[in-house]
């Protein structure tokens, strides 16, 4: 192991940090593309992709112009007042989901949370369900609608009234649902769970059953959405409609920025209700404009979609099932679930010069930004395979 002295940035990261994040020793000090590098100039193939914040990889001409350009005039407004910036983000916005109106934030879990407090406000109930194996954020009401306990008994009492259903279990989640249901909050594929997809069918009645009952269904598409899963948003390829919609991670390329989308026909929200002092700043707002007009101008989704098939029907192909229980995914959101405990294969990986995710114990969680070319996806599907398959031995 390298020598580092007090003056490291691993000493005093590790000094002055809060003590809530497991680091590993790893120094990443420039991104480019789909590579990040660390301060002894090493290359490491990126699929981690900022924990699926950074679809467009690092660098990106069109993310880096759009910063520059803005915060040459103005960086922040209040939403009080009128910005143009802001002004065509949130038209844009609109219109890639064909929701009617947005409330602007700073991340996934202040999403979920918005989403929460609009559910109550606009149905006047209280109930809210949520599936098992469900992730949706860490504060406090976020963390009410997640199912590991590890994360919520530690925080208890939440906000209560929050029920846990089997995931893909129409039976189930159609019984939950009451006359005082709230909401229903959903993933279409469940990332930190263990990259679960939802089947379609079970999607469909869950949103007509929400309809009939009159609760509202808040789709959290925080990590499939923005390309990441092969369609601009994974809701499309579910034939359905939100009628919250929450989004972050890759919305403005890891900028801080996360939105609720509300459906045309909904209430409107009372004055005050919520709020967010830097939510719609005018440079995540530009940032989040470049995103969109990069991602619907160029072939990265259909790139996405194709190359993410290739890649699971070849680890679904090549990988040994002594070591691997099952691939899953879509898009370029992989999970392989293992046998085995995940992190002594994530830090191998790393080793080889590839950086990637677990979610959960023993699933391997893949997240190429978009952008990466073919020779690296397959160089970075190579050194996968070889090290969980060496895993056996």
């Amino acid at each position: 192991m390298t020598h580092i002295d007090e003056t490291s940035t691993l000493m005093l990261e590790d000094r002055h940090s809060s003590g809530v994040y497991i680091k590993r020793d790893l120094t990443i000090v420039r991104g480019e593309g789909a590579y990040v590098f660390d301060d002894m100039r090493r290359a490491y193939i990126d699929c981690v992709s900022g924990q699926g914040a950074s679809n467009l990889g690092h660098a990106h001409p069109a993310i880096v112009a759009a910063i520059e350009s803005q915060c040459h005039q103005l960086m922040v407004c209040p939403e009080f007042l009128h910005t143009p910036t802001r002004a065509q983000y949130q038209a844009a916005l609109c219109a890639a989901t064909q929701m009617d109106r947005v409330f602007l934030c700073n991340s996934g879990a202040e999403a979920i949370e918005a989403a929460l407090k609009f559910a109550r406000v606009l149905t006047g109930r209280r109930h809210i369900v949520s599936t098992m194996r469900a992730f949706h954020g860490r504060t406090m009401g976020a963390l009410s609608t997640t199912w590991n306990k590890a994360y919520r008994e530690p925080f208890e009492p939440l906000i209560g009234d929050v029920d846990f259903v089997p995931f893909n279990n129409t039976e189930r989640m159609i019984s939950a649902i009451t006359p005082n249901t709230a909401a229903v909050i959903l993933e279409l594929v469940q990332g930190e769970g263990g990259i679960h997809p939802a089947e379609i069918e079970y999607v469909q009645a869950v949103e007509k059953t929400c309809r009939s009952m009159g609760a509202l269904l808040i789709i959290d598409e925080i990590q499939t959405g923005f390309g990441r899963i092969g369609s601009l948003f994974a809701f499309q390829q579910y034939g359905i409609r939100a009628d919250l919609l929450c989004l972050a991670k890759s919305i403005a390329n890891g900028l801080p920025m996360g939105a609720v989308l509300l459906r045309t026909g909904l209430p409107s929200l009372p004055p005050a209700s919520h709020g967010s002092t830097f939510g719609g700043n005018p440079l995540a707002c530009a940032v989040g404009l470049a995103v969109l007009q990069t991602l619907q101008t160029t072939d990265l989704i259909k790139r996405a979609r194709e190359r993410g098939a290739e890649v699971l029907a070849y680890l679904n192909e090549n990988l040994s099932s002594q070591v691997v229980r099952e691939v899953r995914g879509r898009g370029f959101m992989i999970g392989i679930e293992l046998r085995q405990k995940v992190a002594p294969i994530l830090q191998a990986l790393g080793n080889e010069g590839v950086l990637a995710l677990s979610a959960g114990p023993t699933v391997l969680r893949l997240l190429p930004p978009l952008i990466i070319d073919d020779e690296t996806l397959w160089q970075a599907i190579e050194i996968v395979t070889r090290t969980v398959n060496n895993a056996t031995r």
